[in-house]
């Protein structure tokens, strides 16, 4: 007879190990069926669901061992790492990640900032965090700080200079002059849907071949007498170009709304593409690494490149990643912060690199993931569940041989072992490092078990608590087996965690992602943890401490 628990055990491990260390059951049960014939599928299910609970309890590392160990020829090769592509230009190389400050960086940012991050640390270049803020309306004062904290946190530093457009406008302004001088811009008061008219038709309006002389007056009015929406300064092209947005588009423009950081010294403000222009060369950017829906604004800018004679950048592009069930927008979740749906840009609800990093997550995952994606212009739809797959299998690489173990029961049960021996328990802070030291705990015959372990005990089965002993229900009592993990491996049915029953056990809470709490205890050497510690709670989850107040420690859930 085939030993149904080992065929379970190895395609558990097998999926397991390729879906970032959770098995699912019902992914398994065909390749089950395929070796064992004539099985009662209820109880099949039943076996098969308690072996999946028992390997999703183990790390990849203990999972790879295992299946290793069994089933050598069921490991699949890992894919070859994926490289950055080879930058042309090597030599000098100097990039930039723009982001507007409209709130924190959240996970669409760190996707580029990651890849920009990683080209200079291979080439040995400059990365400039350039905080693009010439839209006073879409300013957030808090952000200018949120921003470079977050990018010095995900790139370990390697942010060369930060630079604000805000504090380089009388530059834009002496740049906009020279392109008027020379002819190769103009003020235009035309009303805006008349402009629109025209240039759809490729036709020039009055304003554009005016000369020099009066488009440099035009442009000193701007800075006194024109109102908001009255002139603009636009920068000539092609007029019959056949992509009507690459036709004479605005530069500069009269914005009066109060800027955070310059209040009302300003009036005229550059649009984006001008002022990145202008920064592009001034900071002699060599490369930039873009997403694809800037290959016109890429278009425009050469413009600026090619009037002043300048060497252009080399440009990448990467498709949009569409995350499904995420909402990145800062400007709406800084409204629901406002209303206190939130408690901050660090609420771990929130898909923000600052509620990410007090979960848990380590800057490296996110790199990781980035390269894993690569710079392709394809669009990519992820869902969130999609993503937090990968960014947790990413994650728990980084974390686990970190995470020292330690024992928490949610919603606990007391339950006695009749003929227990009295014993001084040692269980190793991390199973695969026992010089980090171990756990110590007392036992007589009173135990807590987490209830949803208590509900699955089976008459006549033989469990085991972790590291400790074996023990047998019957007619609803509990009764000592023996100490034997051999005996357990080849009869037992599960292992479970568990505290002894004593005073001056640890007060736990922890905080899950969807703001929901689970209670209980924890062991006493918790109580030593130091804020911002990063454990394993055993057969429950990755968490990280946040808060210790008074007797009760709360703890952030990371991921499983």
């Amino acid at each position: 007879m085939k030993d149904t628990k080992g065929i379970i055990l190895k395609y558990c491990l097998q999926n397991a190990i390729k879906y970032n260390g959770r098995a699912n059951a019902d992914a398994i049960i065909g390749k089950v069926l395929g070796e064992i014939k004539n099985k009662d599928i209820k109880r099949l299910r039943q076996e098969i669901q308690e072996v999946v609970d028992e390997v999703n309890s183990l790390t990849i590392e203990e999972q790879n061992k295992q299946l290793n160990k069994i089933a050598p020829k069921l490991l699949e090769k890992r894919e070859e790492k994926r490289e950055i592509l080879e930058l042309k230009n090597k030599k000098n190389v100097v990039m930039r990640f723009a982001p507007s400050p409209s709130g924190p960086l959240h996970l669409g940012h760190a996707y580029v900032l990651a890849l920009n991050s990683e080209y200079c640390k291979k080439y040995n270049g400059k990365l400039i965090l350039r905080i693009e803020d010439t839209n006073p309306e879409n300013t957030y004062q808090d952000a200018y700080k949120l921003i470079e904290n977050d990018a010095k946190w995900l790139t370990d530093k390697n942010i060369s200079q930060v630079v604000i457009q805000s504090d380089r406008l009388e530059l834009y302004y002496d740049y906009a002059e020279k392109l008027l001088q020379q002819g190769k811009a103009y003020v235009c008061t035309c009303d805006q849907e008349k402009f629109k008219e025209l240039i759809s038709k490729g036709k020039a309006c009055n304003c554009r071949d005016l000369p020099v002389k009066e488009q440099l007056a035009r442009f000193d009015k701007m800075f006194l007498d024109y109102k908001a929406g009255e002139a603009v300064m636009r920068i000539k092209t092609d007029i019959k170009n056949p992509n009507p947005a690459m036709r004479d588009w605005p530069a500069l423009r009269i914005n009066e709304h109060e800027h955070p950081r310059t209040k009302t010294k300003y009036r005229v403000w550059p649009l984006m593409n001008f002022a990145v222009a202008i920064d592009d060369h001034e900071l002699k950017i060599t490369h930039s690494i873009r997403g694809k829906d800037h290959i016109d604004n890429a278009k425009r800018q050469a413009y600026i490149f090619d009037y002043f004679k300048w060497k252009l950048p080399e440009n990448l592009f990467v498709g949009r990643i569409n995350f499904i069930g995420l909402n990145l927008s800062t400007t709406e979740t800084r409204k629901l912060i406002e209303y206190e749906k939130y408690d901050g840009w660090d609420d771990i609800r929130l898909p923000f690199l600052l509620a990410l990093k007090r979960r848990g997550y380590q800057p490296k995952a996110f790199i990781k993931y980035a390269l894993d994606m690569g710079v392709n212009q394809a669009d990519k739809t992820v869902t969130r569940d999609e993503f937090f797959k990968i960014l947790d299998h990413h994650n728990r690489a980084i974390i686990e041989p970190k995470a020292n173990r330690y024992f928490f029961i949610e919603n606990p049960v007391k339950i006695k072992i009749e003929n227990a021996p009295a014993r001084n328990v040692k269980i190793a802070l991390h199973p695969d490092f026992s010089k980090r030291g171990y756990r110590n705990f007392k036992t007589r015959d009173e135990f807590y078990t987490a209830k949803s372990d208590f509900d699955d005990f089976k008459e006549g089965k033989l469990y085991r608590l972790m590291g400790c002993m074996n023990f047998v229900k019957k007619k609803d009592k509990f009764f000592f087996d023996s100490l034997d993990y051999d005996k357990f491996k080849e009869h037992g049915e599960k292992i479970i965690h568990w505290l002894p029953v004593e005073e001056g056990l640890a007060n736990v809470s922890v905080l899950m992602e969807d703001k929901s709490i689970k209670k209980g205890p924890g062991e006493k050497s918790m109580k030593n943890l130091k804020e911002e510690d990063i454990v394993q709670l055993e057969r429950f989850a990755f968490c990280k401490l946040d808060k210790k107040e008074k007797d009760r420690l709360i703890f952030l859930f990371t991921h499983k």
